[in-house]
């Protein structure tokens, strides 16, 4: 038997497949398995990627060392996906494979068990020769105890008894232990009835699901008008038709939020991926999808890429957000790959958006995708007020940051005992430092642009390649006491607020907020558990977050984005806009949306003050 393998070196030069002898003492071997294979002076590891019987050589052909993991990390899917990437992004074969796999997949072998196991104790002997000795033994104490439970249980955690009594009891034969793999993720769910979709949910859903063949679907729909029950109802479906489905969303935060109401509706059937958990969860979570023990797979970008089998459906929620696309190489589009993954399966792929990318939206008007509409809001909830506050005014009254209307507003919304989402796309304290002696202005040396200042760890970050360095209390050019601080971040917002209004409670959301694990979660469960008053944060909360209690969005600077020399500023700055205003009025409470800008008269800014897609 013979196997094509491919080799760990991600460079051009031997982006090929080498053909190995697979030795008689490898009987178990097959496509997808990752091998230990000598190449050159080295030994190194290798995905298999074809294995068949005969093969004629003018050489003779080195032999397969060993198979490193019999789990079959790709699947023929995901084989022919790999070769598609590579094809489509010009990168070498094993940097595509490299890519849909968690750390603990990769083909290093780094020589760490992500596995977690929990240690259980049992009876060597049976249940009446383990009564018999007890009979005679005739004490108690704690290993009387520990036999007593395992016979009552048949088995016990090792870690909830002493470690004397165990021993004691090993050493006399009474008790083994025994490992079992266990997973980090499980989380408590409470089954719940699942709402029932109103008229025109039904009928979004009745026509995506007579659909038997591959074809992609835009979801047009309003924010709050319901598109997340209507993927809820679509993936049941796909359950009951003995299918798997994969679901992602843009943003981190995003997840928590969506993952909660899977479990409450799926059970413990969902697995989520995403860059937040650890290289262990995402073990654990990967090696439930390859074991076939869930169906339903959420999470971001990276997500597309679970190994499952027999896939029903895929829906991409906020189809046009930039995260679904990887800035480093493989430069991969993530609705390219689900396209991709429908076709091989020949199910529909359902991209929804309540602001469609203008391609996404085109498709639909010219019938390449089928284009579909949810048009109102669920039940008693009505779009939100949007009022214009036009900062030249503002700052004429010496309003800098929140103009008068917001100010009254929050207050207002704090009396009524409810809550306010605060948005400024820009996290830090001052996004500029300059010196008014002599002219210095702090740049990053890679990228010449001006570095934003965070005072609650007193440094100066580039927000595009990450380069830190330590303010100086001085300038450090001409070491004048002269540095002024331009322009507002996330973090002197919550300052200023909180000066304004004391009684406020704040919580604030970015990225330097959300560093630490479940850091996003949290905030999210706190703010819905009516811990704050105020979720003030970048564009991380304007998209897909559901709150009853939310009736005030305030947004500042709404103009700042539309002056960025990109083709693509208008669109973004709508989408980022209409969005966030669509926080507010969720529930039967109505909702008010306050923007603040310098061009009040701007085209972008009216259509969303008027809710109108279209006029855009």
């Amino acid at each position: 038997m013979y196997a094509e393998v491919l080799v760990e070196y991600p460079t051009k030069k031997i982006d090929k497949y080498f053909t190995y002898k697979v030795p008689e003492s490898i009987q178990n071997i097959s496509r997808g398995m990752k091998v230990l294979v000598p190449f050159g002076k080295n030994i190194i590891n290798g995905f298999v990627i074809n294995v068949f019987d005969d093969f004629k050589s003018d050489y003779e052909l080195k032999e397969i060392i060993r198979v490193i993991d019999e789990e079959i990390i790709l699947n023929e899917e995901l084989i022919l996906l790999g070769k598609y990437i590579s094809n489509e992004t010009l990168c070498p074969k094993i940097m595509a494979y490299q890519t849909m796999l968690p750390t603990s997949f990769k083909i290093k072998d780094k020589k760490h068990n992500y596995n977690s196991y929990d240690t259980y104790l049992e009876l060597i002997l049976s249940k009446e020769e383990t009564k018999k000795y007890l009979y005679f033994y005739n004490k108690e104490n704690k290993q009387t105890k520990l036999l007593d439970d395992i016979l009552k249980n048949d088995k016990v955690l090792k870690k909830d008894y002493s470690y004397d009594a165990v021993n004691a009891l090993k050493r006399k034969n009474l008790i083994k232990e025994t490992k079992v793999q266990k997973y980090r993720l499980n989380r408590d769910h409470n089954l719940i009835n699942k709402n029932k979709l109103n008229e025109e949910q039904n009928k979004v859903y009745t026509e995506i699901c007579k659909c038997n063949k591959n074809e992609v679907f835009l979801l047009e729909g309003i924010t709050g008008s319901g598109k997340t029950e209507v993927y809820l109802h679509l993936i049941e479906n796909v359950l009951q038709n003995g299918k798997s489905a994969i679901m992602l969303v843009p943003e981190i935060s995003l997840t928590m939020q969506i993952v909660n109401r899977f479990y409450d509706y799926f059970g413990s059937d969902v697995a989520i991926l995403h860059s937040a958990l650890s290289n262990g969860e995402k073990n654990d979570e990967y090696l439930k999808i390859i074991r076939g023990e869930v169906h339903i797979v959420i999470g971001t970008r990276s997500a597309i890429f679970a190994p499952l089998n027999n896939i029903g459906i895929i829906i991409i929620d906020e189809e046009h957000s930039d995260t679904y696309k990887q800035d480093n190489t493989p430069k991969y589009n993530a609705i390219d790959i689900a396209k991709e993954r429908c076709k091989y399966h020949k199910v529909p792929l359902v991209l929804g958006s309540a602001t469609p990318s203008l391609e996404s939206r085109a498709r639909g008007i010219k019938g390449v995708y089928k284009h579909l509409f949810l048009n109102n809001r669920v039940g008693e909830s009505k779009l939100p007020e949007v009022h214009i506050v036009d900062m030249v005014n503002e700052i004429k009254n010496h309003n800098f940051i929140f103009s008068e209307e917001l100010l009254n507003e929050l207050k207002n919304t704090k009396n009524r005992s409810e809550q306010a989402i605060i948005l400024l796309n820009r996290r830090g304290y001052s996004t500029t430092i300059t010196c008014s002696s002599c002219g210095f202005t702090y740049k990053c040396p890679n990228c010449d642009i001006t570095l934003t200042y965070h005072k609650g760890v007193g440094s100066l970050r580039c927000h595009y390649c990450g380069y830190t360095k330590h303010k100086d209390d001085a300038c450090p050019n001409c070491k004048e006491n002269a540095l002024n601080y331009l322009g507002v971040g996330t973090e002197k917002v919550e300052l200023e607020l909180q000066k304004s209004i004391p009684e406020l409670r704040i919580v604030r959301m970015d990225q330097d907020t959300t560093q630490k694990k479940g850091s996003h979660e949290k905030i999210i469960n706190d703010f819905k558990a009516f811990k704050y008053d105020v979720l003030l944060g970048t564009q991380m909360i304007s998209k897909g977050l559901d709150f009853p209690k939310v009736t005030l969005v305030g947004i500042l600077n709404a103009d700042n984005s539309l002056n960025i020399p990109d083709f693509r500023s208008n669109e973004k700055t709508f989408q980022l806009l209409y969005q966030a205003s669509g926080r507010a009025g969720r529930s039967e409470l109505p909702g008010k949306v306050i923007i603040q800008t310098f061009n009040p008269e701007n085209k972008i800014l009216n259509c969303v003050k008027n809710n109108d897609f279209n006029d855009f």
